[in-house]
């Protein structure tokens, strides 16, 4: 092929000079990136060919690469370049090389078009992206020219050939039209031209399709064709005649998957339910498609009953209120239903004998929504047709989350069991769902079926069906409120005559008894049933997350109920924890539930139920805190450091979060004397320390410490007050020794709950004057490989500032210094980091008038804090921070006007600042427009991220689409 002299214009040139971009590079990157063993060479030679495309002697070596003499993947690379300059720099292109483009992008086709068919696509992708930048003006009738073209007999290239080059062509342009990155007011335009153009592509493929000659391959490309035009939501009316020749091609196998996709598509589109008739003459082809459908279920072939079932769903659950609407039509509409029950009812185990249940379940939420939508009389009228349904639905569905045989499941690989787990959590949303629809009468006949099945002495049931029967009561009791339920109480009354022999249905009670937690809370006498069963399930390793997890709903709803099982709780409980049946999160939740338990107790009896439980950890403490560090020892501490922090984070005597309503208040102990949890830690007070003292550099044993007393402030609150002074000089302590994020984020947590009480402020102010100084210092030295900590840091300014801005006065806080590290912080690459620090100086300006030092600081430095958000807004820092930094904007408007509008102009004078790329004008616009705006903190959100487009260069381009 002749090359080019003239190329249209280029863009983006890359990093590497431009002579490096010559065929003979291009070509050995390509080798290096295909064949290279090394994968340092190939990420290298990707990089580079990435900037490759982009540079401006793409236009000259991508067409040299299409010549025939090279290999598929060289050409592929030519044809991917052109496909990035044209859909990515058409405004580079001069407008008249419009047409030598095209014409040379079809004669590169028209080779293709008997040669590798990956590049042949990848060439029909570049001229798709041409025809929508220049449709509809320089372009008017893009497809039309292009059916026109390809159908001239003087090409070199066979019929079939250049039928299937035209087929892709067509193909691949709705598809790049979806994809593409054209501005608002070009899509619209170019949407209805490509709409008006459908005309000339729809009539040429129900020819293609229909026609007896049409080979195999021609026929499936025109159902692809097809697919991917409907997508355009081209009206369904007009896809008519498509649609049922595709209905007619799912008897050919090697057309099936293309039909099916092709129909799913058609009737899929949003606009579809305009179309009522043509939907109605859908439905007896899709109820014509179940003779199939039973004899690819009879013959094990899940591909076709898969396929099926996709078209019935698309159906039903796209158009059943525009078909519901039909009354006069209900018979047929509730076939299609009933054919869709079938589906969902497929014979075999999901997802090992089938795949096709699972596509259903959306169908039964959109129906029942649909019928639940309409006015009384009609709805009337379908509860009376669609109940019956819905209760056979939830047969089904029971029926389909039946566990298989031990000896079959035994067989199924992980992947398969943890799909079907999550299909049966499917099942359970849905008939929460269906619980809407049917009511009480719901509970009432699956009490019944259970009972039945538990007390019939005819024949023995199989664990699996009395496992799914409890399924579908926890599904319901779990989100719906079944306290008024008159069944639960036989329920609870059956579960202790369920004969338990496996696990799954061990694990189905337990969750069962879990999800009745607050029904047991208002019958508190049937406790006592249940409670010894879980108790025993706590002793077996396999049921260790639903044990755990239902002992600890049972301790949080009903521990008020529960001081006459307290001690067998925390016996069985201590037994479990010394014997480690239970993981590490096991435990933590058994602590939990413990702290629930205890919370109800008279303190001595707390005071004493903590000493047995515990104690035992604290002699294992104290013999680790002897022993040099190790990492066998370190996991043993984080442990028993965390078993602490779980139990201290819901053990609250004090009931301040209490919803408790009436007679029950009277029976919550009245706490006398300190509290238990701030006994037990100035217990162990001196312990921790020494645990500390050897474990100070490890971040993972400092964090466990201070979750202790984060928990324990967090649930205290006041009551925490005792600890404050010792606790505030350890903090000290450790931070000065090492600083670590979460020492910081405790003293929060003290300046937060604490600061404001005179008795409090002395440890607390020397406190945070500590850390502040320990932190500058670190600041000093580089604090760049600490992003957590300056985080953690800001977070703390921001709150001193929130919580108690007398901090800011105290002589021996460096202010200045405070801000310099501040602004130095917006600069970090992390983005938390950042947000931190806006965070800080949204809190501090405010204050400029208040607290002295602080109006003084920005007086002398807030220059330098408006240079540092410019900065970031012209390129310095992520697109996602830019609220962040608006809000500073707002802060310094709002609070320091005078000064701001100086340091704006002044700063915005730098020729290049903030960025080359704006125009003194549009500085100037942005200043005046920052200054006008007090008020509205989302008009200055909007001015900041326009004003960051035009800086980055990417105002009005694609990148702004998602912006």
């Amino acid at each position: 092929m002749e090359r080019r002299e003239e190329q249209p214009g280029a863009a983006g040139a890359g990093a590497a000079p431009a002579l490096d971009f010559t065929v003979e590079n291009v070509e050995k990157a390509l080798h290096q990136l295909y064949y290279d063993p090394n994968i340092e060479n190939k990420n290298l030679a990707q990089k580079w060919l990435m900037q490759a495309q982009v540079s401006p002697q793409a236009w000259h070596f991508s067409w040299q690469l299409l010549q025939p003499d090279k290999v598929p993947e060289i050409q592929y690379f030519g044809a991917s370049a052109l496909h990035i300059k044209i859909s990515r720099y058409w405004s580079d292109i001069p407008t008249d090389q419009y047409e030598s483009l095209k014409a040379q992008l079809f004669t590169q086709i028209t080779r293709f078009a008997s040669g590798s068919k990956i590049v042949l696509t990848r060439l029909c992708v570049a001229l798709a992206s041409l025809a929508l930048s220049m449709m509809p003006d320089a372009w008017p009738c893009a497809v039309a020219d292009m059916v026109r073209l390809f159908q001239a007999e003087d090409s070199p290239v066979d019929g079939q050939g250049r039928c299937l080059a035209l087929l892709e062509l067509l193909t691949v342009l709705p598809e790049e039209f979806q994809t593409s990155r054209l501005p608002q007011y070009r899509k619209s335009l170019v949407r209805t031209s490509l709409a008006v153009e459908c005309g000339a592509v729809f009539p040429l493929l129900e020819q293609l399709l229909q026609q007896p000659s049409s080979p195999s391959c021609v026929r499936q490309k025109v159902l692809k064709c097809f697919s991917s035009w409907v997508q355009l939501e081209v009206p369904l009316q007009d896809c008519e005649a498509l649609i049922q020749a595709a209905f007619a091609a799912l008897q050919d196998s090697e057309l099936f998957d293309s039909s099916v996709e092709a129909i799913v598509n058609a009737i899929s589109q949003p606009d579809a339910q305009r179309y009522v008739n043509t939907l109605l003459k859908l439905i007896p082809l899709v109820l014509g498609l179940q003779d199939q459908l039973r004899q690819a279920v009879q013959n094990g072939d899940m591909e076709t009953s898969h396929g099926i079932c996709r078209i019935a769903v698309a159906l039903g659950e796209n158009h059943s209120r525009a078909l519901l609407d039909q009354v006069e039509h209900w018979q047929s509409f509730l076939a299609l239903v009933n054919m869709i029950m079938f589906c969902t009812g497929i014979p075999g185990h999901f997802p090992v004998n089938e795949t096709t249940s699972s596509l259903t379940l959306t169908f039964w939420y959109t129906l029942q929504d649909d019928i639940l939508s309409f006015e009384a009389e009609k709805q009337a009228v379908y509860q009376q047709v669609y109940r019956p349904v819905y209760f056979q639905l939830v047969d089904v569905l029971l029926h389909k989350a039946q566990f298989p045989s031990d000896e079959e499941y035994g067989f199924w690989s992980s992947d398969e069991k943890e799909q079907f787990r999550i299909y049966r959590v499917d099942i359970s949303d849905t008939l929460m769902y269906v619980y809407e629809m049917l009511g009480a009468e719901l509970l009432s006949n699956l009490y019944d079926k259970l009972g039945r099945l538990l007390t019939s002495s005819e024949e023995p049931y199989s664990w699996q069906h009395t496992e799914a029967l409890l399924y579908g009561f926890q599904s319901i009791a779990e989100t719906i409120d079944v306290n008024y339920s008159d069944v639960v109480p036989g329920l609870i009354g059956l579960i202790p005559r369920i004969s338990i022999s496996n696990v799954q249905l061990a694990d189905t009670v337990m969750f069962t008894i879990g999800a009745l937690s607050e029904w047991l809370a208002d019958h508190p006498v049937m406790i006592n049933s249940v409670l010894p069963l879980v108790l025993h399930a706590l002793g077996n390793p396999e049921l260790s997350i639903s044990s755990v997890s239902t002992l600890k709903k049972i301790c949080r709803e009903c521990k008020y109920d529960l001081p006459p099982y307290a001690a067998n709780i925390v016996a069985v409980s201590q037994d479990v924890l010394m014997k480690q049946i239970h993981k590490t999160s096991q435990c933590m939740w058994l602590m939990q539930a413990l702290g629930f338990l205890l919370s109800a107790l008279q303190v001595e009896e707390i005071l004493k139920n903590l000493h047995s439980l515990i104690s035992p950890y604290i002699q294992q403490l104290e013999k680790l805190a002897e022993e040099i560090p190790n990492p066998s020892n370190k996991l043993a501490i984080v442990h028993i450091l965390g078993l602490l922090s779980n139990l201290f984070t819901t053990l609250d005597v004090s009931h301040h979060e209490d919803d408790h309503e009436g007679p029950e208040l009277r029976k919550l102990p009245v706490p006398q004397g300190p509290n238990p949890v701030v006994v037990v830690l100035q217990q162990v007070f001196q312990l921790i320390q020494k645990v500390l003292s050897k474990w100070l550099n490890d971040a993972q044993v400092v964090e466990a410490v201070c979750a202790i007393f984060e928990k324990s402030v967090k649930t205290l609150l006041d009551d925490f007050a005792p600890m404050v002074p010792q606790l505030c000089e350890m903090l000290g302590r450790m931070y000065s020794t090492i600083p670590q994020a979460s020492a910081l984020d405790l003293t929060r947590q003290l300046v937060h709950i604490f600061a404001h009480e005179p008795a409090h402020f002395p440890p607390i102010e020397a406190l945070f004057l500590l850390v502040t100084s320990v932190t500058l210092t670190l600041f000093q030295q580089g604090p760049r490989d600490h992003p957590d900590i300056v985080d953690s840091f800001m977070q703390l300014l921001a709150q001193a500032l929130k919580r108690k801005p007398d901090l800011f006065l105290c002589e021996r806080l460096d202010v200045k210094a405070v801000f310099q590290c501040a602004v130095l912080a917006l600069k970090f690459p992390e983005a938390p980091t950042v947000k931190a620090s806006c965070g800080f100086f949204t809190e501090l300006l405010p204050r400029c008038g208040e607290v002295e030092p602080v109006g003084k600081v920005v007086q002398e430095d807030g220059r330098m804090l408006l240079i540092a958000v410019l900065e970031a807004i012209g390129g310095q820092a992520s697109r996602s921070l830019m609220d962040c930094f608006a809000d500073i904007l707002f802060a310094l408007n709002k609070h320091c006007f005078s000064l701001l509008s100086v340091w704006i102009k002044e700063a915005l004078q730098s020729p290049g600042f903030p960025s080359a790329r704006l125009s003194p004008e549009q500085k100037d616009t942005f200043s005046q427009q920052i200054l006008r705006e007090r008020v509205n903190k989302r008009r200055v959100k909007e001015m900041v991220k326009e004003f960051t487009l035009l800086c980055r260069g990417l105002h009005g381009t694609d990148y702004t689409a998602d912006y």
